[in-house]
């Protein structure tokens, strides 16, 4: 880890200027400034960071960094992880990625140099992972939330992706739909391959050969289930059934379906992953797999706080919680058939 010294040399000013800088407790030019600023960033200083050499009080303030604050399913995490945190005397400092990897390289850094005692993580996609080890190495504690991020090992508080996925699926094949399309998340997420491996698990665990035409991948914004919804209806051979897998999706899938004139579950079912806005008045035909997302938050907070204390020692814990289906008034395919086409009835 770099030093204020090394930032000195490397702006090619004295030490005490670097401080002045940070500060703020002298004149210093705008020209200086901004030389220090760049050394600071490329040299990854964090003022006042925790280090092996120094002992800091620790400052009873964590971090939760969520990748879309408009996602219902994240705002009830931030409750359950306030709610528990407050309850401890920690507070709770909230900052949304938009699933922006530069952005979370920001948060992280700001965090870090504020000194926090630990970060609750849902990571944004991508690769590089360098800012979160070296907050790490720096002394900062993480638990992820919803994913793990991709070759760190920290603790976790996730959904039984797997299952849930099986189970919406279990379900569609349950009431007799066997041509059954899935909207995905981004597959780099590991929420969203396990959910499309619970889809293959169902359709394996029925006889039902995995059709690849029917596989679309979303990125879990509206705008992506409005455009795969569209698409998916104009098929030349449409499917009996949609899995989306989550809920924001899954609007824009049932606003695509609308404008096509398409009704559901008559012409196309759906099932889908999370809770949708009011869904049990307006949607009342959507299978649903609700998630404890008040729970997730809580229970990561609480183990990031027992891990800062000291309470909880060894290796990692990745805890899963599993979701609860609740079933739409889904008709079995034969008799959504019939209600679309009652002269069948006669044959």
């Amino acid at each position: 880890m770099s030093t204020i010294v090394e930032v000195a040399k490397r702006a090619g000013v004295s030490v005490g200027t670097v401080s002045n800088a940070l500060r703020g407790t002298a004149r210093v030019s705008q020209e200086l400034r901004e030389r220090v600023a760049a050394a600071i960033r490329d040299l990854e200083y964090y003022p006042g960071r925790i280090s092996d050499e120094v002992k800091i009080k620790q400052t009873c303030m964590l971090g939760l960094i969520l990748p879309d604050i408009t996602n219902p399913f994240f705002p009830e995490i931030m409750r359950g992880a306030e709610d528990r945190a407050f309850e401890r005397g920690y507070l709770l400092v909230t900052a949304n990625t938009d699933e922006q990897l530069d952005r979370e390289q920001q948060i992280v850094s700001a965090l870090r140099s504020r000194r926090v005692d630990g970060i609750l993580l849902a990571g944004a996609s991508g690769k590089n992972t360098h800012h979160i080890r070296a907050a790490i190495q720096a002394g900062i504690v993480f638990v992820c939330l919803d994913r793990m991020t991709a070759g760190i090992k920290t603790d976790g508080v996730l959904l039984d992706n797997v299952h849930g996925g099986q189970s919406c699926v279990r379900h569609l094949i349950g009431q007799d739909y066997r041509e059954i399309a899935i909207i995905t998340g981004p597959l780099q997420l590991q929420s969203a391959k396990e959910r499309y491996q619970g889809y293959q698990a169902a359709l394996r665990e029925a006889g039902i050969k995995l059709a690849p035409a029917l596989v679309f991948e979303g990125d879990y914004r509206k705008e992506s289930g409005h455009l795969l919804g569209r698409k998916l209806a104009r098929m030349r051979r449409r499917p009996e059934a949609v899995f989306v897998c989550n809920g924001v999706m899954a609007l824009g899938v049932l606003q695509a379906f609308e404008e096509l004139g398409l009704r559901s579950p008559e012409e196309i079912a759906v099932a889908t992953v999370d809770d949708l806005p009011g869904d049990s008045l307006l949607h009342p035909k959507v299978t649903t797999l609700v998630q404890p997302s008040y729970e997730i938050g809580s229970r990561a907070a609480a183990l990031l706080m027992d891990r800062v204390e000291g309470k909880l020692t060894g290796a990692p814990q990745v805890i899963r919680i599993a979701s609860t289906l609740r079933a739409g008034e889904l008709e079995p395919k034969h008799a959504a058939i019939l209600a679309s086409n009652p002269s069948k009835a006669r044959n």
